[in-house]
Parts: C-alpha cells; sequence; structure tokens
C-alpha cells in the first residue's frame, strides 16, 4: 500500500518548510468483540486561537498514517478507522495562506492533487472509515469527512460549509462530486452556492444533520464516546445506517432533479455577481459534468479547474481581502487604546424603541447576557419593541440556536420603560432615535442628567456629527460614535468615532465592547458618514446624476455590473430608503460640497411617496416604477454604461483620496475593511482601493495607487 512521494509534492512541502503542520495522531481504541478502532486527531499543537488547516506537509503526513493503517487492516490489527479534530475543529480547510506563495500552475496542479492523494485512502482504506465531527468543519475540512464511510456530529459544531466559491475556488478535494450524492443536488447547491454567496453563511451541526451530512448527531459532552459506541454498533450491525437524502445521478429522475437545481443555482449566480467572478460558474460546471462521472474522472477536472482558479486574480484579491483584511486586520484595530482601560459594562440602555433600537437591544442582550432596557416616549412603542425582541429569541429557540433555559434568561433581561430614570446604573447607554441633531442632542442631555459620572454614551448616528452632539454635555469626554449597520445582527461592521474629547478609557469600553458583541471595529474620526455612507453615496450620487441628467434607468443602474456588487443602486436606494438616502446627502452636501448633489428627482420621489424606482413586471422582470415615471424629470445628456462606470470609478478614487486625507481612517486598508464587512464589497475585487488601482481609476484621478 506504501507509495512514493512524487518529487512535485516533495517540492511543495520544501516550499513551504516554515508551515504549521497538522499532525495526524494515532491511537488504538478497544471496541467489543474482541476489535479495534484506529483513532486518528488532526491537531497542530496549538489553542483554540489558532484553527487546524492542511498545508502540502500535513497532506503527506496524514497520507503517510494512512498508509501505514491501511497496512494494518490488511493484516487484521483494525477493524475501523475514525478521524477527527482537537477541541472546536476538525479542519479549517486548506491552508489559504500556502496556497497563495503557489507561483505556477504546475504547483497548483500538485497542490490540488495532494488533497485527493490523501482523501481517497480515507474512500478505500479497507475497513470502514469514520468522520467524528467534533467542531468546525470548513472546504477540506467538510471533505476530508466526506471521504469516510460514515459521518457523526456533534451539536456543538456550530461552522460547517463549502466555502470556496466565496474564496474564489471550487470543492476540489472531491466535495463537488461527493455531497450532491449524501444529501441530494438541491442541498448540496445550497451548500456550495446559496450559501457562500449569502455573506458566507455556515450550517450549524443540527442543520447539517437534517439535511442528512452526517449520520448520528450526538451532544458535545460525550461526543467522541458515544461516536465510538456508533462505531460499535455499525461493525456489529446493531444499527442499519439509514440516508433518505442520498441520491443515485443514473435514475433519471435524479438527474433531472440535478439538472433543474443547477440551472436554479446558475440563476442565483448571475443575479449576484453578473459574471464578475469565475469560481461559482466552474463549481456549476464541475457539478453538471460530475453526474456522469466516476469520481477518478471528477477529480481529473476538480484538479484542472483549481489550477485555473488559483492563478486568478480573483483568488489572489479575494485572499487578500480575507485573511488580510477580515482575519488580520480586523482583529487588530489601528489606533485603539489599551483595552485595560476599559470600564466594565454590566447593563446596557437603549434610547429608543424602533426597529434599529430593538436590534441593538437584541444584539447587546444575546452577547453579552447582562440587563439592557430600552426607552421611548410611550408606552405602545415599548411593547412594540419588547414584542418584536422577544419574537427574535423565539426564532432563535426555534432553529435550535438558543436552550429554553437561555431564551427565559435573555428576556428576562430586557425591559422597558418611558423614562430614562432606569438608566441610573447603567454602564453604557446608546441613542438610536430619529436622524435630527437637535433630537439627539436633547437625548443626550436628559441621559446625562441620570446616569453616572462614569457611564460611556454612544450615539448610533449614520452622518450627523459626534462632536457636535456632545458640545452641550457636562463630561463630552464620555462619548462615543458607535455606528452599527442593518441588519445588525448580520452587517459585522461597527465604526467607532472618536471626537476631540473622548477620553481614551471611553473609546476603549467602546472597542472592548465592539469585540465582545463579536464586531468588526474600525476607528475613525468624527466626519460625516465616516467611511461606508460617505463612499456608498458618492457612488450613489454620481449613478443619480446620471440618470438626472438623461439617461435611461436601465442602463445607469446596470452600469456597475461588472464589479459583481450585491446590489444595483437604485435597488440599494430603495432598500436604504429614499428618504434616509436623500438625508445623508443632504448631510454630506452641507459638509462636503458639489461632489454630493442633492437630486431633485430624489425629492420629487419622496414627495410622491414612491419608495422605489423599480417594480416586478410580468414575469418577475424589473420594470420602471410608473408613480416614480410620472414624476421624474430628466435632462437631455444620456451617459452610456461604459462611460457612466469611469465615471463612478474616479468618484470613488477622488473620494476615498480625500478622505484618507484628512485623516478619517488611518490606512486604505481600513476603507477596504469596512467597504467589505459594512456594505458587502464583493471579496473577489480584493477591497475598494485595489479594485480602483487595477481599474487604473487611482492614477487617473490621484496621480498614485493607494497601495504601492
Amino acid at each position: 500500500m506504501t507509495t512514493t512521494t512524487s518529487p512535485e509534492h516533495l517540492a511543495l512541502a520544501e516550499l513551504m518548510h516554515d508551515e504549521t503542520v497538522t499532525h495526524s495522531l494515532i491511537s488504538d481504541v478497544p471496541l467489543s468483540g474482541g476489535k479495534t478502532l484506529a483513532l486518528l486527531t488532526l491537531d497542530n499543537g496549538l489553542d483554540h486561537r489558532k484553527p487546524t488547516t492542511l498545508g502540502p506537509n500535513g497532506l503527506l503526513e496524514l497520507r503517510a498514517v494512512l498508509e501505514v493503517q491501511a497496512e494494518r487492516a490488511k493484516a487484521g490489527q483494525i477493524h475501523a478507522l475514525a478521524i477527527t479534530g482537537k477541541p472546536h475543529f476538525l479542519i479549517a480547510g486548506a491552508d489559504l495562506s500556502a496556497v497563495t506563495r503557489l507561483s505556477s500552475p504546475e504547483q497548483a496542479t500538485a497542490m490540488a492533487a495532494l488533497g485527493h492523494h490523501a482523501y481517497d485512502l480515507l474512500a478505500d482504506l479497507g475497513v470502514p472509515t469514520f468522520a467524528f465531527i467534533n467542531g468546525l468543519a470548513l472546504g477540506g475540512g467538510l471533505e476530508i469527512a466526506l471521504a469516510c464511510t460514515y459521518r457523526t456530529l456533534s451539536t456543538a459544531a456550530g461552522a460547517l460549509g463549502l466555502p470556496e466559491a466565496f474564496l474564489g475556488l471550487v470543492p476540489g478535494w472531491a466535495g463537488v462530486y461527493r455531497l450532491p450524492r449524501l444529501v441530494g443536488p438541491e442541498n448540496a447547491l445550497k451548500v456550495m452556492i446559496e450559501n457562500p454567496l449569502s455573506n458566507n453563511r455556515t450550517l450549524s451541526g443540527s442543520a447539517a444533520y437534517s439535511m442528512g451530512l452526517a449520520d448520528a448527531l450526538f451532544e458535545p459532552a460525550d461526543f467522541i464516546e458515544h461516536s465510538v459506541g456508533f462505531v460499535d454498533d455499525v461493525l456489529s450491525g446493531a444499527v442499519q445506517v439509514a440516508r433518505p437524502h442520498a441520491v443515485d445521478p443514473s435514475d433519471p429522475a435524479v438527474a433531472d432533479r440535478w439538472l433543474a437545481a443547477a440551472d436554479r443555482a446558475e440563476a442565483l449566480v448571475d443575479a449576484k455577481l453578473h459574471g464578475a467572478a469565475p469560481a461559482p460558474s466552474k463549481v456549476l460546471d464541475l457539478f453538471r459534468e460530475g453526474l456522469n462521472l466516476t469520481q477518478p474522472q471528477s477529480a481529473t477536472l476538480e484538479i484542472q479547474a483549481l489550477t485555473e482558479l488559483i492563478g486568478s486574480p480573483q483568488f489572489q484579491n479575494t485572499v487578500y481581502a480575507f485573511l488580510d483584511l477580515v482575519q488580520k486586520r480586523g482583529k487588530s484595530p489601528s489606533g485603539v487604546p489599551d483595552p485595560k482601560l476599559a470600564r466594565p459594562v454590566t447593563k446596557v440602555g437603549v434610547v429608543g424603541a424602533g426597529l434599529m433600537a430593538s436590534q441593538l437591544a437584541l444584539l447587546f442582550v444575546r452577547r453579552l447576557n447582562v440587563p439592557v432596557v430600552i426607552t421611548d416616549l410611550d408606552q405602545s412603542r415599548i411593547d412594540q419593541g419588547l414584542a418584536y425582541i422577544h419574537g427574535e429569541l423565539d426564532k432563535q429557540l426555534a432553529k435550535g440556536r438558543i436552550s429554553q433555559d437561555a431564551l427565559n434568561r435573555a428576556k428576562a433581561l430586557v425591559s422597558g420603560s418611558v423614562t430614562k430614570d432606569v438608566f441610573a446604573d447603567a454602564d453604557f447607554v446608546i441613542e438610536a432615535v430619529f436622524e435630527e441633531l437637535s433630537v439627539k442632542k436633547q437625548v443626550f442631555a436628559e441621559v446625562e442628567a441620570v446616569v453616572s459620572p462614569e457611564c460611556v454614551l454612544a450615539t448610533n448616528t449614520s452622518s450627523l456629527s459626534v462632536t457636535e452632539m456632545g458640545r452641550d454635555l457636562a463630561h463630552p469626554e464620555r462619548l462615543v460614535g458607535f455606528h452599527f449597520f442593518n441588519p445588525v445582527a448580520v452587517m459585522p461592521l461597527l465604526e467607532i468615532a472618536a471626537t476631540g474629547w473622548t477620553s481614551d478609557s471611553s473609546l476603549s469600553t467602546a472597542f472592548v465592547l465592539g469585540k465582545a458583541l463579536r464586531k468588526t471595529t474600525v476607528r475613525t474620526a468624527d466626519a460625516t458618514a465616516f467611511v461606508v455612507n460617505r463612499v456608498l453615496l458618492r457612488m450613489l450620487s454620481e449613478v443619480q446624476a446620471a440618470f438626472d441628467e438623461g439617461t435611461d434607468a436601465a442602463t445607469a443602474d446596470q452600469a456597475l455590473h461588472s464589479m459583481g456588487l450585491p446590489m444595483t443602486p437604485f435597488t440599494l436606494l430603495g432598500m436604504v430608503g429614499l428618504p434616509v438616502a436623500q438625508h445623508v446627502t443632504e448631510s454630506l452636501h452641507a459638509a462636503f460640497g458639489t461632489r454630493f448633489a442633492v437630486s431633485e428627482n430624489l425629492a420629487r420621489l419622496i414627495e410622491a411617496k414612491v419608495t422605489s424606482l423599480w417594480i416586478s413586471g410580468e414575469h418577475g422582470a424589473q420594470v420602471l416604477n410608473p408613480a416614480a415615471a410620472a414624476v421624474i424629470v430628466q435632462g437631455e445628456n444620456p451617459s452610456s454604461a461604459e462611460t457612466i462606470l469611469t465615471r463612478v470609478q474616479d468618484a470613488l478614487a477622488q473620494e476615498i483620496g480625500l478622505l484618507l486625507a484628512e485623516g478619517v481612517v488611518a490606512q486604505a486598508a481600513d476603507v477596504d475593511l469596512c467597504m467589505i464587512t459594512g456594505a458587502g464589497w464583493p471579496m473577489h475585487l480584493g477591497g475598494i482601493t485595489p479594485y480602483l488601482d487595477q481599474s487604473g481609476a487611482s492614477e487617473r484621478v490621484n496621480g498614485e495607487k493607494f497601495n504601492r
């Protein structure tokens, strides 16, 4: 069974000589009837802050260990093999930092083939193989489980998926082949396409089990023991594993389902990306082709696809955005005071009971597990806010994400009042009221009159001056900007703005709190609209201006399709709300002048109570809203889509250049991070400033690139 390691694989191992190796550790576990289970544990020897990943050296060690176990199986020394991981992890996937160091197609091919070289032996070891999925299993981590004969799953395994389409790759270690046969084509494409393109959503252990991804589901406390018992029962015949979701692609009815599911997924990809990123379409190509192939035949195509994609600019951009920005800079924000200066937060106050305020209260109680009290002008608003919070908590219970005890505790921690004296013992109070400076100043005056001297005050303003809000406070040093994005539970970004008065203690408290809320925090100066809204509104203003000048709505709205943005400009306007967009634009116009033109057409639409430029027409097609057409007045100077794209690129380069010159954030990377985590800027573009560099806009406008 022992094979000679190829020169290509040895060269990869040498190239990655500094790899943090995930070792394959074997121990024998006795089973009933004198049988033996070989338990293989994947462990990099580091704590839970360093996930286990597989690079060339780890994969070669895994293959070598499996070859030894295959010989033992042949000799009758073991009767089954199980693979599991260190606490909280099975495997977090391939080592992306290693993949980015591949400098030739030959190296990419060798890396792609190496996964198959190791994993295929699990599928053909000579004895049944089991995956004990004890924790996170992403990409290659889930594919290693799919290569096994059977799978058990812990209810604590909170992140399972095949995120390759999100990262610019394909599930090319047989995931694209094995998963649809196990869980059905529809479920497989949810995991491989829908979830990755929906903010890289993952599956919980319970959801994955319900989908048919595992054969048994156990609680975490005795997970390994129960899993070993499952092995015993399977080997003895006491358990007959049923897989109701599994399919045989040779069945014509299954083939029809397979292709229909692919067509639906293709429509989703086209709607979201408009051809801007190749990986999701490549996943669908492999999925369709794999319908009539053997696994080795599919493996050949998977290796070819990975070779092509690893060398693509979209993959390089995605890895920079994901690893360097989201994973590294997002966890080490710039300009943050010493965390030791932070004050403890044992109670939170939220001024307001509307939708945004209620979302904030829900987040605070779920993440901090401390008392949260909301206030508003009358009891009916309080009751509506509490009803929303309780309803969302009930949904968490229904989805299996919290226990009944946790639900009861969370509901007991949330209360409401029509008076602000309930904030007397609060450590942190945030306002989320109407976006009007005078209203917010009145709120803070009332709050400051009742809170302790140590209480930190925060505003969720999206565009107003935090400095002006604090100007009349007795202690303006306690005030920070604390700007969330909607929906609060989904969008990772939290812009934290410091004024000239903000103390290090207050700012440190804000950042420590943001981390506890599991948000990506970025420090900004107190500048109108901070980062995301300023950049987005500059983009929207340029598209709106082109429309106002006479460009037809479809051309203006689709001009940015090649960027693969999450939604078109006019769809985004409708989602944000025309009055909100106009209000922020007015603030930006007041601060920065004609770069942010206030559209008369938007004003007309708002006055006519029109909420969207588009409505659904026949067969779901978007058509111009007749109510909008009736009030819009356009000029006679239309632009082509290409002209609008260049216009937007140049405007963004100008605005970000000015924003950086003003010191709103420390570096261009902070703008990139803000746009990715606060606006869903596509990962495959590598951040907004690399995109502007690559398009030539940075040099056209500013005379130099943002990233040199």
